[in-house]
């Protein structure tokens, strides 16, 4: 075994899916919003979080705007 390795000639290759990686992050969410995502996870069989990230993802990527009314 080799006493010393370069890790550039071992795998030269950039990772293809490194653009599409997770970042965990602290978020507050009402209760009735967790719920609801889990209901939805219920039916389609897909873990709630992984829901809440492709709502999120849908949103960023259309460029959807709030609509923010105070009462």
């Amino acid at each position: 075994m080799r006493e010393h390795y370069d890790i550039k000639e071992l795998n030269p290759r950039k990772n293809p899916y490194s653009n599409r990686m997770k970042k965990p992050i602290t978020i507050n969410i009402n209760e009735d919003t967790i719920d609801y995502f889990k209901a939805k996870s219920a039916q389609s069989g897909i873990p709630y979080q992984t829901l809440i990230n492709l709502y999120l993802t849908d949103c960023a990527e259309n460029n959807r705007e709030l609509k923010i009314a105070w009462q």
